[in-house]
């Protein structure tokens, strides 16, 4: 644990890390650490394959896994020859490719830490990510060496993480002055023993939360973390070894790698992983590799559904070239999570594919999902929970945590059925703590919950399942003299409105009350609309607090890599109507 966790908050986080009065140290995992799960899973079936990877081109690869672990054994004898031992980090600078998989399984078999980079983030962030996590080494590849040069070296541009001993050029032809990954990769011998076998306990991962203000967090997640919830993962979703998942989502972050990486290894099936997410061969490949479980986005969703208008405009199938509904037969659900989903966007897709999308919910500190909508609701109690409340559910806990909801000022007042407050989360998938930071990790965990930070209820079905809803960030509520409103409350009215691709509903700085409602508007394709249209709406169908005073369109959204909006980079659009007094007309 960081030697600046004082004993008190090492109490709460232990007390957060407890799964119904399950210490964190008593294992619901059978596995030693991961190295020891993939050397079981390519004895029982080498010939398997476990890992389809598509480059950015759609050419084809696979590994199976006896190939696969023993790319990783050379990879991890690389990793030892270069000077990386127990312990250590390794910084990725890098994108969705079977090589980078492969680094990830091998700090993993040594029980280093890998420390990946979001390449969307600007180099000075990047750069101070790299110095607070105190990487040895940085992997990068061929199309970001003169980037990660300069912000690994680039002290006279106010860049610069000295702790980077050595950039590795992966991918590409080797240039020199560079180790090239695959060339010093291959003449390594494929069967590796770790000096110092990994624990349950090492640390696997340390990803930094994409928060829109101050500096950035560094999540410390162990081995115990990944598994564990790539367990419950897959008990939930029924996911087994018979079945073939699908990564269209940057493994730079949990979801990617967790939900698509460590859960079909967890059950010994397999992944097909893409470079991105890509409309037109979306469902060719979920057809062509036999997928069952895709995890997306809401943004990825919207995407689909506009792909497959178009085709249907210009007298083509909706699921693309090639591709029928009885090819699709055997998939059986989208996970989705990570974002902001609007009902509306849940039931157009759900009416345009047949396909069910399992919302769920979870954070980089609970290593990945904490909840999903269950598996086995008959479509009317799926809708129900999914279309009939204003939001959609993120469904009930799964194990191996709890949810509930405590008061928002996080003086550890639980509430009760449709009070809302802040989501709190304890279980083996919580962190190990925040990276160096004794002030988030004393406010997260002060009273022996995580505090997610996001404001929430939950409504119990007759059998007594607790379903929870998300209605906001508890830091982007609005809130308009002493009164706050859930942006999503908001966001579902801009929605109605024919036209309307993406509404957020967004808070500025106002003399009067603070704060005021400002809504944000990209519309869709040759659709127009004014200011006083969409406040004509919103009024018939809010008060006037609540309605938006300001609207302002345009073309761009601050989003996440995962797609999440980030209201608060919006803010200072509405700086023109700070002075304005605003009253009902």
């Amino acid at each position: 644990m960081d030697a600046s966790v004082d004993a008190e908050t090492l109490g709460n986080i232990r007390a957060a890390r407890t799964y119904l009065g399950r210490r964190p140290d008593d294992y619901l995992v059978p596995y030693r650490n991961v190295g020891h799960l993939l050397d079981m899973r390519a004895a029982e079936s080498p010939d398997k394959v476990f890992l389809i990877h598509y480059d950015a081109a759609g050419n084809r690869a696979e590994l199976t896994y006896d190939a696969f672990s023993r790319a990783v054994n050379r990879s991890a004898n690389l990793l030892r020859e270069l000077g990386v031992r127990r312990g250590d980090r390794v910084a990725t600078i890098a994108y969705n490719h079977a090589d980078t998989v492969i680094l990830y399984f091998a700090c993993w078999k040594i029980g280093a830490t890998v420390a990946p980079q979001n390449v969307t983030e600007d180099d000075g962030r990047i750069a101070f990510i790299l110095r607070s996590s105190g990487a040895v080494i940085a992997f990068v590849r061929e199309d970001y060496l003169e980037r990660a040069e300069t912000i690994i070296h680039g002290a006279d541009h106010g860049l610069g993480a000295p702790n980077v001993r050595q950039i590795v050029h992966m991918g590409g032809a080797a240039r020199p002055g560079y180790l090239h990954y695959g060339t010093e990769m291959a003449l390594q011998p494929d069967h590796f023993t770790p000096p110092e076998p990994a624990t349950l306990e090492d640390e696997s991962l340390l990803v930094y939360t994409s928060g829109t203000t101050g500096a950035p967090k560094g999540v410390v997640l162990t081995q115990y973390n990944m598994l564990v919830d790539a367990r419950g993962i897959s008990d939930w979703q029924g996911i087994t070894g018979n079945q073939r998942m699908m990564c269209v989502l940057p493994i730079h972050h949990v979801n990617g790698t967790i939900v698509t990486l460590v859960t079909p290894l967890y059950v010994g099936g397999s992944v097909v992983l893409n470079r991105q997410f890509q409309s037109s061969v979306f469902w060719q490949r979920i057809a062509r590799e036999k997928v069952h479980v895709v995890s997306v986005v809401p943004t990825l969703l919207q995407f689909a559904v506009e792909y497959a208008d178009a085709q249907e405009a210009a007298g083509k199938g909706i699921w693309g070239e090639g591709v029928e509904a009885d090819d699709v037969r055997h998939f059986r659900h989208l996970i989705c999570g990570a974002g902001t989903l609007a009902v509306a966007l849940a039931r157009r897709f759900e009416e345009r594919f047949g396909v069910r999308v399992l919302h769920g919910y979870g954070l980089s500190e609970t290593t990945c999902y904490s909840c999903f909508l269950p598996i086995d609701l008959d479509d009317a109690a799926h809708h129900y929970w999914l279309y009939e409340h204003g939001y959609p559910s993120i469904g009930c806990p799964i194990s191996p945590n709890e949810m509930a909801i405590f008061d928002a000022v996080g003086e550890g007042r639980r509430l009760g059925p449709g009070e809302r407050g802040e989501i709190c989360i304890r279980g083996h998938n919580v962190m190990k703590c925040y990276d160096q930071r004794p002030d988030a990790n004393r406010e997260t965990f002060k009273f022996g919950w995580f505090r997610s930070g996001d404001e929430g209820f939950f409504e119990a079905d007759a059998r007594g399942r607790q379903f929870f809803f998300i209605t906001g960030r508890i830091k982007e509520l609005i809130n308009r003299g002493g009164v706050k409103f859930s942006p999503f409350d908001i966001e579902e009215v801009l929605l109605e409105i024919p036209g309307v691709k993406v509404g957020l509903a967004v808070a500025f700085e106002n003399d009067y009350y603070g704060e005021e409602v400002g809504a944000y508007l990209v519309l869709e394709e040759g659709r127009a609309l004014t200011a006083d249209e969409v406040i004509a709406h919103c009024r018939s169908r809010m008060p006037f607090e609540k309605s938006p005073k300001a609207v302002i369109f345009g073309t761009d959204i601050p989003v996440t890599t995962t797609g999440k909006y980030q209201r608060l980079k919006l803010r200072e659009r509405f700086a023109a109507w700070q002075h304005t007094q605003f009253r009902p007309s």
